[in-house]
């Protein structure tokens, strides 16, 4: 692992667990094992540093999304979609907590969060020929990304939290309610 990594694992992990204002460079540093001199050769402040591990979760989650047979069902193409960007986050709950803390945060800049929608680009596809065939309600994309986002949010809190037996179910039940809300 280069050391970049190393500081961006280590952000992630101190951010995620103390929170975006609570933790300084220097803690960062200390567990990625660098100077502070070594930290802000590749991140001059705090906020590139966030940036860059926003970046760096999306870029990962990209990768969960297989390409998809785009002559399958508008529905199960979202289904998979969301399926797999849940799981992601279940798998990484670091990357969930961090990414709960930047909700609505005006510190990703444009620049990252146009990165960011890359990365859901095969989802926003799936989004917009569901509209086309008005299978998806005919709302502005931004909005059904919103809702979506919160969503997935929402649930991944609970599911991580939850000490239910039913957890799997639970998950079914999700993606019905979430379909059953954005179908035409």
């Amino acid at each position: 692992m280069t050391k970049k990594e190393n500081i961006l694992k280590a952000g992630v992990t101190l951010l995620a667990n103390n929170g975006i204002h609570a933790t300084p460079m220097s803690a960062i540093a200390k567990s990625a094992k660098t100077g502070m001199g070594t930290i802000y050769n590749y991140f001059a402040n705090k906020e590139i540093l966030i940036n860059a591990i926003y970046v760096d979760i999306k870029q990962k989650e990209a990768a969960i999304f297989a390409p998809t047979d785009l002559e399958q069902p508008v529905k199960t193409q979202f289904e998979i979609y969301y399926m797999a960007v849940i799981k992601f986050y279940i798998a990484n709950p670091a990357y969930y907590q961090f990414m709960e803390q930047l909700q609505g945060s005006p510190m990703i800049t444009m620049d990252s969060k146009n990165i960011g929608y890359q990365t859901i680009e095969p989802v926003i596809k799936t989004l917009q020929a569901g509209q086309q065939q008005r299978i998806i309600k005919a709302i502005e994309l931004e909005e059904l990304l919103q809702f979506l986002g919160g969503a997935i949010l929402s649930f991944v809190k609970w599911y991580l939290s939850s000490t239910s037996s039913k957890k799997q179910a639970s998950l079914k039940n999700q993606l019905k309610m979430v379909w059953d809300a954005i179908k035409e």
